[in-house]
């Protein structure tokens, strides 16, 4: 990480570059006639009464006394990832947003509320892409009034790490009593190596709908009332994947959302006593090839940042991280 000038350490940076992408290092310490330093590179979200904020790809805000800058710089943006689609956070956003519709949702200027009975985050948040036409400090407020009628904890769902991402507005929640109560990681990748995977996709089931058998194997349901049918349901063109098992509940399931040239993955799922058998790889298959036929040529799915596992099999298919988004409760 270059900061020099003719030999010297430079701070190019001043509160004017508050909501740009920076590199900087400070002083952490020092002893024994030896200096420690420290780098952090992420958007400014921040300069104030000398202390700047600097969210990281990952949500993490990273506070940094301004007088223990010994350089900084603005930095430019992240490179492409090579064999990913080309694709902005906006277009990613709303394509995720249309494979997973809730049961209920208002517009507050370009922002979406959304509620499903408390069935997912996703369905159940925030998608604030835009303006919501209010300062948001009001727009907060009705907010929480919004999901406090319908019974339901007020979650906003922002996004970190990817051009035009929203850094600055993870900042303003969490100095406002706000906290993520949880991560995940949306990768992206060429379809067409993901349906040319070696896998057994002749025991994949393919379906418009699914079964209570399904439903069964699917872990985030509970017990599936209307709400729960109608977002997983909802999608331009929606399929449903099944590996029969030996009992009531399949051996595996998935679901896809095909969309224009991008196809969705989701409710990818494995029964403990079948896994490491490349099913998990199968539905993934069986489900792209579907999508390919449609014309689809991109894929994405989304992944918590704690399930090493399956963010272990997405990367072996060459699904890299585009973005994180994030889940804000209020406080």
């Amino acid at each position: 990480m270059e900061f020099t000038g003719g030999g010297r350490l430079i701070v190019r940076i001043t509160p004017v570059d508050v909501g740009k992408r920076v590199s900087v290092r400070c002083l952490i310490g020092s002893g024994g006639g030896v200096e420690k330093f420290t780098d952090t590179v992420g958007v400014l979200t921040s300069w104030n009464e000398g202390v700047l904020l600097i969210t990281r790809r990952t949500g993490e805000t990273v506070r940094i006394a301004e007088s223990s800058l010994v350089a900084g710089k603005v930095a430019p943006a992240a490179p492409a990832r090579r064999r990913s689609p080309a694709a902005d956070f906006e277009e990613v956003a709303r394509v995720m947003a249309r494979a997973w519709r809730p049961v209920e949702s208002e517009r507050l200027g370009e922002w979406e509320l959304r509620a499903s009975s408390g069935f997912t985050r996703r369905a159940n948040s925030v998608l604030p892409l835009g303006d919501p036409g209010l300062p948001l400090g009001e727009a907060l407020t009705h907010v929480r009034g919004w999901y406090e009628v319908r019974g339901l904890p007020a979650y906003v769902q922002t996004a970190t790490g990817a051009v035009g991402t929203q850094e600055e507005l993870c900042a303003q929640l969490e100095a406002r009593g706000w906290w993520s109560e949880v991560s995940a990681e949306v990768r992206i990748a060429a379809l067409a190596p993901v349906g040319d995977l070696e896998a057994d996709v002749e025991r994949v089931r393919l379906a418009r709908s699914f079964d209570e058998a399904w439903l069964r194997r699917y872990q985030r349901s509970g017990t599936p009332g209307s709400h729960v049918l109608r977002v997983l349901g909802s999608g331009p063109s929606v399929w449903f994947a099944t590996v029969a098992g030996e009992g009531d509940a399949p051996a595996a399931i998935g679901r896809c959302v095909v969309d224009g040239r991008w196809a969705g993955f989701m409710a990818v799922e494995v029964d403990p006593a079948h896994r490491r058998q490349g099913l998990a790889t199968s539905v993934m298959t069986a489900l792209a090839r579907r999508a390919l036929e449609e014309g689809a040529s991109a894929a994405w799915l989304q992944v918590e940042t704690d399930n090493d596992g399956a963010r272990a099999l997405y990367g072996g298919m060459g699904f890299a991280i585009h973005h994180r988004y994030h889940h804000f409760r209020s406080a």
